[in-house]
């Protein structure tokens, strides 16, 4: 079965995939869902939440903070370069390297040090194809 699945009109998401796109753990969503915060449908011994509800829940979760990117990879920072005006932060994101720049205020700011979580959102206007 695959990740997503029709259901008559509504379509369903695995557990595993809203848990990725959420940005938490299935684990967490298994508390989630005996808190009653989240439904799941099981088929077999598999667990799905409509997308409809995760759609909710990314509202739930985004309502601290209202942003266009979509695009969120969470990882660890793996070093820090700051001179007095910029910093240049790299993250392992899974298999990606994210490098990042800014400023030393904001890096000092996010504290931003060797072996701290967080989440590169990437904006992007522009698409570079490279060759071999």
């Amino acid at each position: 079965m695959s990740e997503a699945t029709d259901s008559g009109l509504e379509r369903l998401v695995s557990i595993g995939a809203a848990a990725s796109t959420l940005g938490v753990s299935v684990d967490t969503l298994r508390r989630w869902e005996r808190a009653g915060r989240v439904r799941f449908e099981r088929r077999g011994n598999r667990r799905f939440v409509s997308s409809e509800d995760l759609s909710t829940l990314l509202r739930e979760r985004g309502a601290t903070g209202l942003s266009s990117a979509r695009n969120r990879l969470q990882g660890v920072v793996v070093a820090v370069k700051r001179d007095d005006v910029m910093a240049q932060i790299e993250m392992a994101c899974g298999p990606f390297r994210i490098v990042s720049l800014m400023s030393r205020e904001a890096a000092d700011e996010l504290g931003l040090e060797p072996g701290a979580a967080a989440t590169a959102v990437v904006k992007a206007t522009t698409v570079i194809v490279e060759t071999r």
